[in-house]
This record gives C-alpha cells, sequence and structure tokens, in this order.
C-alpha cells in the first residue's frame, strides 16, 4: 500500500485541468499559468505597453508574449495599436478582464496578511471618491460605496523602495 501512494505521486503533473467539472479549473485553464494574474495586476495598474510590463515584472519576454496572446485569445486583454512604425501595440483590459479585480485584490490582500512582506502591505487602495481604504468586501471603509476596479487608486506604502513600479510612475508624471 504505501508503495502505490508513493508511486501516484511520482507522476507527471498535467499540463490541464480536463476532465474536472469545476469553476475554480476552468479559471485556472486560462489564468493560473505563473505571471499570468501579475500581468493583469500590471493592466489593473495602468501598464498598457509590452516594454512597460516586461521592465515591471522581470519577466522573460518571449513569456510575456506567449502569456499576453493567450489573454487576448481568451478576450481577457485586447490590443490597440499605439504605434505604427515599428508597429507597437498596448493591451487593455476587456470588462471580461475588469471581471478579475476582485479576484487579484483577494490575493493582494491573502498576500498582505500571510504573505509576510517586509515592512507590512507594499500596496494601499484606495478609494478615488473620498481616500477611504478598500475592505476584504470590496467596500470603501469611509463611505461604504461598493467599489470597482475603475474607482480605486493604487499607491506604493511609504516603506516601498523608489525602485518600485507605483513609484517610478509617480515620478515620471512630476
Amino acid at each position: 500500500m504505501q508503495r502505490s501512494r508513493l508511486a501516484c505521486c511520482l507522476m507527471p503533473l498535467q499540463r490541464t485541468y480536463s476532465g474536472q467539472t469545476c469553476s475554480i479549473a476552468a479559471a485556472l485553464e486560462i489564468v493560473g499559468e505563473r505571471w499570468t494574474m501579475l500581468i493583469i495586476r500590471e493592466a489593473l495598474l495602468g501598464v498598457h505597453r509590452f516594454d512597460e510590463m516586461q521592465a515591471d515584472l522581470g519577466i522573460a519576454r518571449n513569456v510575456l508574449q506567449a502569456r499576453l496572446e493567450t489573454l487576448v485569445g481568451h478576450g481577457i486583454l485586447e490590443r490597440r495599436r499605439y504605434q505604427e512604425r515599428p508597429e507597437r501595440y498596448a493591451y487593455h483590459l476587456t470588462e471580461k478582464g475588469l471581471d478579475l479585480w476582485p479576484a487579484v485584490v483577494a490575493l493582494m490582500q491573502w498576500g498582505d496578511k500571510h504573505g509576510a512582506v517586509p515592512g507590512g502591505p507594499p500596496v494601499r487602495l484606495e478609494h478615488r471618491g473620498c481616500g477611504g481604504a478598500v475592505d476584504d468586501h470590496l467596500l470603501c471603509v469611509a463611505c461604504g460605496a461598493k467599489l470597482g476596479p475603475r474607482d480605486v487608486w493604487a499607491h506604493a506604502a511609504d516603506h516601498v523602495p523608489a525602485d518600485h513600479p507605483l513609484r517610478r510612475r509617480v515620478l515620471a508624471r512630476h
């Protein structure tokens, strides 16, 4: 018996969740690959150009290209040409992509609580309307408004280094 249990653990992991009748498995088929949720996070933060995403994430260009193609193919991102020569595209979230915002916030909040980030949470979300924080239910703690991705600003916490992507964007605007 011990031997058969060990044998099943040595089998290679499957690359897909085919045969699973599960909404989580279906979602992971699309957004479960390494880097994918971070690419979505970048788009939610307003980073739309390939080179900016690549610089922020430190991801290999071929991996980023493959993930972007998958997200475009599934209707999560759309390509918009912003330059003709050479031809360059920006990647923007569709409504389907914006629907991932609660999942991204939940992962961020889980990481803030259990990820042991030195100095505490590196990013804080703030309601654009009144400046209140976002709670675990995606409500503004100050005014009680139900919040969506267009209602919130992301700010780097004070302890975050100057090379953090959110800090670099603020400096670039000034």
